[in-house]
């Protein structure tokens, strides 16, 4: 396992990480990802680690707490040998401080984490979207005073803006306080908006990014076909609606390429698709999910191994689309790509 620095921190995090959503899973997002026991949980993690994975990644949200409460009863007696990231921000109640990153809200969310994961520190806490009504200076000072505390170790966000990112840096830089190291961004092959603008701010600003749903919210598992109806067993037929939308037509030309590329190497479409972003810029870890151990061992088989750069380039044209204003029309302009050379 390919271990990398977070962003500009001096913390080493696994090029594959596992992803507890699918850990305790109730209601009709996270019923549909997966209901591991912390038994099941227990024998996933020993896989993780055999394999030298050791960065799990949760959130207050995932099933009101529990999926925290399953990974806390998963990492009982070995809390030394992994990283454990979560987030807040998102609602966890009704009433009035129960969502947001405000200096109350983050104080109690922080506390009800530890509790639920059974440990006195977090390795890594994520703010999971961006609080509009609270002040970014207000957030920033309360996440220092966690740091200094010892109960948190770095500072990352979920879901930011590029605007909402660099007041936040700028903030931290201007008082001294921790900067966020972490930007944890949906990216994968039917879904590159975080080329645009969030991928060169993470590269000037040293922010690692860590991805989620990088199989396209389960399209690039190699069970979705052309003219072929979505398999029974697939969590689409449940959550297409909650993820982000994909037109069919690019979706097929990505799996075309991804089949074509399986031939020639003997690996799986989803071995495939990760390893494609392993090796994107910024990327500092991919967090897979598996709701048991089949999908998990096929996911780690994404590792040890490099696609070509033709295969790569075969990946990067059936994935293209036209770039959003203000980078379109100009970035094929000779004079705007000679400013702006493309990341590769």
């Amino acid at each position: 396992m390919e271990f990398r620095r977070l962003g500009a921190s001096g913390l080493k995090v696994p090029v594959l990480s596992f992803g507890a959503g699918t850990f305790a899973g109730k209601g009709p997002l996270f019923g549909a990802w997966g209901n591991t026991d912390a038994d099941e949980a227990r024998r996933l993690l020993d896989i993780c680690l055999e394999a030298g994975l050791n960065l799990f990644d949760t959130a207050d949200v995932y099933s009101d707490g529990a999926s925290e409460e399953v990974l806390g009863e998963a990492i009982r007696g070995r809390r030394d040998k992994v990283l454990i990231s979560t987030k807040t921000a998102l609602p966890m109640g009704e009433g009035p401080n129960d969502a947001g990153s405000s200096r109350a809200r983050l104080v109690k969310a922080t506390e009800d984490a530890l509790r639920r994961l059974g440990t006195d520190y977090i390795d890594l806490l994520q703010l999971h979207a961006f609080d509009a009504g609270t002040p970014v200076e207000e957030v920033l000072a309360t996440l220092d005073a966690l740091v200094r505390a010892g109960k948190v170790r770095y500072v990352g966000v979920s879901n930011f803006a590029g605007w909402q990112l660099t007041k936040s840096l700028a903030a931290a830089e201007r008082h001294g306080w921790p900067r966020y190291v972490a930007h944890q961004v949906y990216y994968s092959l039917v879904g590159r908006d975080y080329e645009w603008d969030l991928m060169p701010l993470a590269q000037d600003q040293g922010v690692g990014a860590l991805v989620w749903s990088p199989l396209g919210w389960g399209r690039l598992t190699g069970k979705i076909r052309r003219g072929a109806p979505v398999p029974a067993g697939s969590r689409l037929n449940e959550t297409a609606d909650f993820g982000p939308p994909v037109p069919e037509e690019r979706l097929y030309r990505v799996v075309d390429a991804l089949d074509e590329i399986a031939a020639e190497t003997g690996r799986t479409v989803p071995q495939i698709a990760l390893n494609w972003l392993i090796a994107r810029p910024t990327v500092a870890s991919v967090i897979i999910g598996a709701r048991n151990e089949a999908q998990l061992r096929d996911n780690l088989g994404a590792v040890g191994w490099h696609l070509t750069a033709e295969q790569m380039a075969k990946l990067d044209a059936a994935s293209r689309v036209t770039p959003p204003y203000p980078h379109f029309p100009y970035h094929r302009q000779e004079g705007f790509a000679r400013l702006n050379p493309p990341m590769v």
